[in-house]
């Protein structure tokens, strides 16, 4: 098995070409994320980690199943396997350090938003409240909370997402309770995640934060992709003018 640098996903992009993930795409663009491969030259399975995301593709290879990178220290790593063999292949391997769950994917879609509404549910939030782009000081504040880490946490410094991320947030008496920014970056746009402080929940500020953020990628040209770990993410998706696709299997499988 031997890794291959980003730079060199065009190797295995043939491997995942009918998979429409942006994380995947992330990795394939050279823009985040590492890869493994049975051989560098002539590649017939393939594993790409992106985050806490990691996706086996090609003939199923119990190595390439079996290899979690060194330097991976969330507590779960998510397998997506590209068939049924290469779940199997999981199963079998980590047994009861893991278990299936069901993700929710979401169309892709770019003209489906309605901007008057979006821009309604952005108005409409509370004057108690206080809607924020990221900058150093959110940033530093969502790093230090594991509530709201993943809103930044896959970019290697506040320089690198002031350089390629985008998010916004809501304050409460200065603390941020919800966020919603780029889990990672490909070309053409973002993966978004939204985070909600557990005291803040229902209060729709969750949806706010989405829809000024869907509002600001529409702006600048870039797709916000979103990929659903629960049914109330996919409802959310929704209000806010998304599609659901279809459900998928993963694996989240215990680390450390």
């Amino acid at each position: 098995m031997q890794q291959i640098n980003r730079i060199e996903g065009y190797r295995v992009s043939k491997l995942f070409k009918d998979w429409k993930e942006t994380l995947i795409w992330s990795y394939l663009q050279g823009c985040m994320g590492c890869g493994w491969v049975d051989d560098a030259e002539e590649p017939k399975s393939a594993q790409i980690v992106v985050g806490d995301f990691c996706f086996l593709a090609g003939e199923p290879n119990i190595e390439i199943v079996r290899h979690i990178p060194t330097d991976y220290k969330s507590e779960y790593l998510i397998m997506v396997p590209q068939n049924e063999t290469w779940a199997k292949f999981i199963e079998d391997t980590y047994l009861e350090r893991s278990f299936k769950i069901t993700r929710y994917a979401i169309k892709k879609e770019p003209e489906v938003f309605n901007i008057l509404k979006l821009k309604s549910y952005v108005e409409s939030l509370d004057a108690s409240y206080v809607l924020k782009a990221i900058d150093q000081e959110v940033y530093e504040q969502v790093m230090q909370v594991e509530w709201g880490q993943d809103l930044c946490s896959q970019f290697a410094s506040y320089e690198d997402y002031a350089q390629r991320g985008l998010g916004f947030v809501v304050l409460h008496e200065g603390k941020v309770v919800s966020g919603a920014s780029s889990y990672t970056i490909y070309r053409e746009g973002i993966e978004i995640e939204i985070d909600t402080h557990k005291d803040y929940r229902r209060q729709g500020l969750a949806l706010v934060c989405g829809a000024r953020l869907v509002l600001e990628c529409l702006e600048r040209g870039l797709y916000p992709s979103w990929d659903a770990a629960n049914k109330a993410s996919v409802a959310l998706a929704e209000k806010l003018g998304y599609h659901f696709a279809h459900e998928y299997v993963a694996y989240a499988v215990k680390v450390c």
